[in-house]
C-alpha cells in the first residue's frame, strides 16, 4: 500500500475507502472521515500523521491513494509537530498516474497549516490539503515558481473560503501567511 524508495515515499492507489469523482472536492471531502478511522489518527499529541495523494489517470476522474504513516520519527509528546513524508509517486496498476495534490492529517485539533506545511521547499504538487482530527480541511495553492501569491483556504459548508495569502516569493520560501478577512 506504501513504501520507501531511498528517501522518497510511494503510495498505491486507488484507496477503496474513497469514491472516485470527476469533482476533486468530492474526493477531498471524503478524506478526513476515512483517515480518522486509521490507527492513532485522532490520538491528539500521541497520534499518527498520515500522508497520501490525489491523482488522475488522465480520464478526468480523481482518486485518492492509500494513506502512508511513513516519515521522520519525531519525539512522542505534546510537540504539536508530527511528520509524514508526502508521496512523490503514486502506483496504480491501471495506468500512468498524474498527481494533483498531496494530503496529510494532524491528530489534534485545531491545527492550521504550519510554516513547514507552507514552505516552498516542501511543495511537490499543485495543491496541498491538510485536515485535523476535527475535520477542519484546509487547502494551500502554492503557485510555486509563479509570480502569484500563494493562497490558503478553509472548507466550510462545501465551499472554499480564502483566509490567507503568501504575498511574495520570500513569503512563499519562508511559509509566511498574511491573513485575509473571510467574506
Amino acid at each position: 500500500m506504501f513504501g520507501r524508495t531511498g528517501n522518497t515515499v510511494w503510495v498505491q492507489g486507488p484507496w477503496e475507502e474513497i469514491q472516485p469523482s470527476t469533482d476533486v472536492d468530492e474526493v477531498i471531502d471524503q478524506l478526513c472521515p476515512a483517515i480518522m478511522k486509521l490507527e492513532g489518527a485522532a490520538a491528539n499529541d500521541y497520534g499518527q500523521e498520515y500522508c497520501g495523494a490525489i491523482y488522475s489517470l488522465g480520464d478526468g476522474t480523481y482518486y485518492a491513494s492509500h494513506a502512508s504513516p511513513l516519515g521522520k520519527t519525531v519525539p512522542v509528546g505534546a510537540s504539536r509537530r508530527k511528520q509524514c513524508t508526502p508521496p512523490s509517486r503514486v502506483v496504480d496498476a491501471r495506468g500512468r498516474t498524474s498527481t494533483l495534490a498531496d494530503y496529510h492529517s494532524h491528530p489534534w485539533s485545531p491545527s492550521p497549516l504550519s510554516i513547514f506545511d507552507l514552505k516552498n521547499d516542501n511543495q511537490l504538487w499543485f495543491i496541498r490539503i491538510q485536515f485535523d482530527r476535527g475535520c477542519t480541511v484546509m487547502k494551500y495553492l502554492p503557485y510555486k515558481h509563479v509570480a502569484h501569491p500563494g493562497e490558503v483556504y478553509v472548507r466550510r459548508n462545501a465551499t472554499w473560503i480564502l483566509i490567507g495569502l503568501l504575498q511574495s516569493s520570500l513569503d512563499k520560501d519562508l511559509g509566511i501567511v498574511t491573513p485575509v478577512e473571510a467574506k
